[in-house]
């Protein structure tokens, strides 16, 4: 199965990295230029243990659609969300939110997956998945930072302390 592993440090606490990595907003912001966004599930807020949001989006020039459930939540240090029905075989995303100090996190995204039909899966993995999936979450890295670094990350939580 192939693994992902994208580590990036952000100046900001950790809860308020925590938090926007888990907005749902914040997450159809960050991706719509895939056009995802959430349609069944917890649709808007910030996701928690045990909640599934069902995302529809166009990945490798198709329209597809995702559930995925909060199968782990350890506040603010990290949660896992698990596919539970779509286009892969499986697929496990960690998100870690380690303090480095009270203003500075490092942020780390860990996901495994395992494409469908076997060998043609493995295939389709070398030559474009894998590029695709890193692409996908080096952007979504790059926007919770430039978010948590300016004050746009405000737009998607509102108690959260300055």
């Amino acid at each position: 199965m192939p693994t992902i592993v994208l580590v990036t440090e952000v100046s900001a606490p950790q809860h308020r990295c925590f938090d926007l990595a888990r907005s749902i907003d914040f997450h159809m912001d960050s991706m719509k230029h895939t056009g995802e966004r959430a349609i069944a599930g917890t649709t808007t807020g910030l996701i928690s243990l045990h909640d599934e949001v069902t995302w529809e989006a166009r990945h490798v020039f198709f329209r597809q659609r995702l559930t995925s459930r909060i199968t782990a939540f350890d506040a603010p240090r990290s949660f896992t969300d698990e596919m539970v029905k779509g286009a892969f075989h499986s697929f496990r995303h960690e998100h870690h939110f380690d303090a480095l100090s009270a203003t500075t996190t490092r942020v780390t995204d860990t996901f495994t997956y395992r494409s469908p039909l076997g060998p043609l899966g493995h295939l389709a993995d070398a030559l474009f998945v894998t590029r695709h999936m890193r692409s996908l979450l080096r952007n979504h890295q790059r926007n919770l930072k430039a978010a948590l670094e300016s004050d746009h990350w405000r737009a998607f939580i509102l108690n959260s302390a300055p």
